[in-house]
């Protein structure tokens, strides 16, 4: 229930983005899945305040606005849908939104933080309708020379990260809302 966007299975849209969450596991595999969308409600996230409070709900850092029109309004759509596409969250990016949360950074620091780190999109099948139109194609385990090498570059992506997530926080300083300002409007 604390995934980004809640209780789903969560598929990356790449082969190096699923290798990524996968390459500290020792017995891992990777899936090839193929996917129809006819007939499904889609709910499409950005890298935007809608989707930046959707993941900050879900990981709980917003229970003392669960019963505002906003989170309300979101969880509609996100409840409405049979599938969700919106960018990818991952724990290190969270201590972003963690910040925001707390009322550190604006609204505007906080989404060009996050889009700093372009992790690229994550699917979320929320439904058994849309998991039913899931295909596997191919199961993959992917082998520990391969791990270590993205383990490597994860680090300096990481790196990279940290030092655009500065930069964004410093050059958005000013701009957008804190999180009091966004639910007390």
């Amino acid at each position: 229930k604390n995934n980004d966007l809640g209780s789903g299975f969560y598929c990356g849209e790449c082969y190096d983005n699923a290798v990524s969450f996968i390459c500290h596991l020792p017995q891992s595999c990777i899936y090839f899945i193929d996917f129809d969308t006819l007939g499904l409600n889609r709910k499409t996230f950005y890298v935007d305040q809608e989707w930046i409070l959707a993941v900050a709900y879900f990981r709980g850092r917003l229970n003392a606005y669960k019963e505002h029109d906003i989170i309300k309004k979101i969880i509609k759509k996100i409840n409405d849908a049979d599938y969700i596409v919106a960018p990818i969250a991952d724990n290190r990016m969270f201590e972003v939104i963690e910040e925001f949360t707390s009322g550190y950074i604006t609204d505007e620091q906080c989404k060009h933080c996050l889009a700093a780190t372009n992790l690229g999109n994550q699917f979320v099948f929320l439904k058994d309708k849309s998991i039913n139109n899931l295909k596997i194609l191919e199961k993959c385990y992917v082998p520990t020379v391969e791990k270590k090498h993205y383990i490597s570059e994860l680090n300096d992506i990481h790196k990279l990260g940290i030092d655009k997530v500065k930069l964004a926080r410093i050059q958005y300083k000013g701009k957008g809302k804190y999180i009091e300002e966004i639910f007390n409007d």
